[in-house]
């Protein structure tokens, strides 16, 4: 099962060229869909607008070595490690889903396009990248969904309480959990459930890529840029336009057991 490619033993029913389309009209969903979310909540011009006032309360310079130095930090720490997140759990739940969700798509372009026919030996690497990004995907997903799921505990909201926030991690769910049980049917030969699931994968995937309006998907792209900005205010002394930082307030209720937050 992990070490056959999905996509080939489809090819015969479907022709590569469709798939093949298939994945560059999600891509290009993804990246008209991100660009006129940029537009359309002037995310670019807040963020625009916000370093020129910066610049204006900055109380030194920051060089294009040290802009360097800051960039490779925020992609060590916040984007590749997730470390703004205080609690582990979470920011083990975010590494498995994130590092899963990019294994799985890369996996999925490279069998797709590299080796689409029956014809094509696809090494075993893909196949099984393909399942490991999907389980990664399951389990962060799921992880974060019953355990960790954040605003629903603090606002006092029930778990079963679907928002339009959660079209995002709801999709990537139902994308790789159909992802495997479709691979698991067609590596038994059990023809009518894997294409039922064959198109509920297709299904959710198509809810993920084409719901970045509705999701939050484009999250990815615009985390990378506000947490170099971040660096860079701090950097610069202006704080992102924020007063000095006071002293630490005093504590009350010393020895008093606490519930942690679980959300954070």
């Amino acid at each position: 099962m992990i070490s056959i490619n999905p996509f080939t033993e489809i090819s015969a029913f479907i022709p590569a060229i469709v798939m093949q389309v298939y994945v560059v009209a999600m891509f290009l969903l993804v990246i008209g869909a991100t660009l006129f979310d940029v537009v359309h909540k002037k995310s670019a011009k807040y963020f625009f607008n916000n370093s020129v006032k910066a610049k204006k309360s900055a109380t030194r310079n920051v060089g294009s070595s040290e802009k360097a130095s800051i960039a490779f930090k925020t992609a060590t720490n916040e984007v590749l490690t997730s470390s703004e997140f205080c609690s582990t759990r979470r920011r083990l739940a975010h590494l498995l889903t994130m590092y899963g969700f990019l294994i799985f798509v890369t996996a999925t372009v490279v069998m797709i396009f590299l080796y689409p026919a029956t014809s094509s030996i696809t090494p075993s690497v893909w196949p099984l990248a393909w399942h490991l990004g999907a389980a990664m995907l399951a389990v962060g997903g799921y992880w974060f969904w019953f355990f960790i799921r954040v605003d629903v505990a603090a606002e006092g909201n029930k778990w079963y309480k679907v928002m339009r926030a959660d079209l995002f991690v709801l999709s990537l769910l139902a994308m790789s959990t159909f992802a495997l049980i479709w691979s698991f049917f067609q590596s038994n030969g059990v023809a009518v459930w894997q294409t039922l699931f064959f198109g509920l994968f297709i299904g959710s995937s198509t809810v993920l890529f084409g719901g970045v309006l509705w999701s939050k998907f484009a999250h990815m792209f615009y985390k990378p840029a506000a947490a170099f900005q971040k660096r860079v205010t701090k950097a610069d002394g202006s704080r992102e336009n924020l007063p000095e930082p006071a002293d630490l307030p005093e504590k009350f209720g010393l020895g008093i057991k606490r519930e942690a937050p679980r959300h954070y």
